[in-house]
């Protein structure tokens, strides 16, 4: 993946594995494991990050997709089900981080949207788990066409929606507040900064218009619906921010509309947060969740499935042995459904109708 011009060096080139920078709380010897990698060891759920955090450092590597192919699947073999009452059937969307090509034939397999972009599911309930920017080629068209969707699925009977993740409030921050210093824990940071090293694209940045940051600003954190928590980050962050779906919520917008640049580092920092619900502990921190928001389970992105599963195959794309994402991942005793497939990992961008069959 090229990078946008007019970055610093440090994020000029694509990241490996054996260049990756993990996370400050993952160490070769650390107290929370012996390997360094970053899907295998978690701080303890219990336990907050260590002071000296920042997620300034890149939170997760982007691996060279290398020559992928993509597949057009006509939608015609796939048509959605309709219901002929009550409510359209529901579908979720992992991270899409700029890969707009991918985000369209995804929909299209799914008999979501038609030949030419446009809505052709009728009273489908369509939720995006947010990440729409960052890393990928093109954040700025997958807004656009998420924002399309919105209006085309609701005059259609049906709805298109979407959760605020960390990278939106990121691209908010880095476009607000650009170098203006905040407070990290861990000495000076800035929105600048933090969105550069974690894959911001200068084409995103210039195609950016106030419309784009309006509809980001008004983003829901979390929802339920059908029985499932909808979330961006697998983290217990959320209870910091109110007791109810309604008090998140508001909080986020009110953080928001605050303009305080602290105040907003302080959001993103939390939502990126990650790995609260694997492990030992996992299933505790999900139940924490649902007996307070509702719901019988969570469905969540930020977190790629390989790194939850704990490998991510070799770099030149040889090792057979790695998890092959081929849908969403259950775990936390059934309780946590990922969504996140790894897009930018050369994995799959992940659209998957609720309930799972499972």
């Amino acid at each position: 993946m090229t990078q946008g011009a007019g970055q610093g060096p440090e994020v000029e080139r694509t990241a490996t594995l054996r260049d990756f920078r993990v996370p400050a709380y993952v160490h070769e010897t650390g107290p929370y494991g012996q390997s360094t990698h970053p899907g295998e060891v978690a701080p303890p759920a219990d336990e907050a990050y260590p002071e000296g955090y920042t997620p300034t450092q890149r939170d997760l590597p982007v691996i060279n997709r290398g020559d992928t192919v993509q597949v057009h699947v006509d939608p015609a073999s796939l048509p959605v089900q309709q219901s002929t009452s009550g409510p359209g059937p529901l579908f979720v969307v992992g991270d899409v981080h700029g890969y707009l090509d991918e985000l369209v034939a995804a929909l299209q397999e799914k008999g979501l949207i038609d030949s030419a972009g446009n809505w052709c599911a009728g009273t489908a309930r369509l939720w995006f788990l947010g990440d729409f920017t960052d890393r990928g080629p093109d954040g700025i068209g997958v807004v656009d066409l998420v924002m399309r969707l919105s209006a085309e699925s609701a005059a259609a009977g049906g709805y298109c929606k979407a959760l605020m993740g960390n990278h939106e409030l990121l691209l908010i921050g880095a476009k607000r507040f650009g170098d203006t210093p905040v407070n990290s824990g861990a000495g000076t940071a800035t929105f600048q900064a933090a969105w550069l090293l974690n894959g911001g694209q200068k084409t995103d940045m210039d195609r950016l218009q106030d419309h784009h940051l309006q509809w980001m600003s008004r983003l829901d954190a979390m929802e339920e619906v059908d029985g499932h928590l909808l979330v961006h980050s697998d983290t217990t962050a959320y209870l910091d921010y109110g007791d109810s779906i309604e008090a998140v919520n508001d909080t986020v917008r009110e953080t928001l509309t605050r303009n305080d640049a602290d105040e907003v580092w302080d959001l993103f920092r939390k939502f990126t947060k990650r790995f609260s619900f694997r492990d030992e502990g996992g299933p505790d921190h999900v139940r924490s969740l649902l007996d307070t928001y509702g719901g019988t389970r969570i469905v969540h992105g930020h977190s790629p499935i390989p790194y939850l599963l704990g490998d991510v195959g070799s770099e030149d794309g040889e090792d057979s042995t790695g998890p092959l994402v081929e849908g969403p991942h259950v775990y936390a005793e059934g309780l946590a459904i990922a969504m996140d497939g790894g897009v930018t990992m050369a994995g799959k961008l992940l659209v998957q109708q609720l309930p799972l069959d499972i």
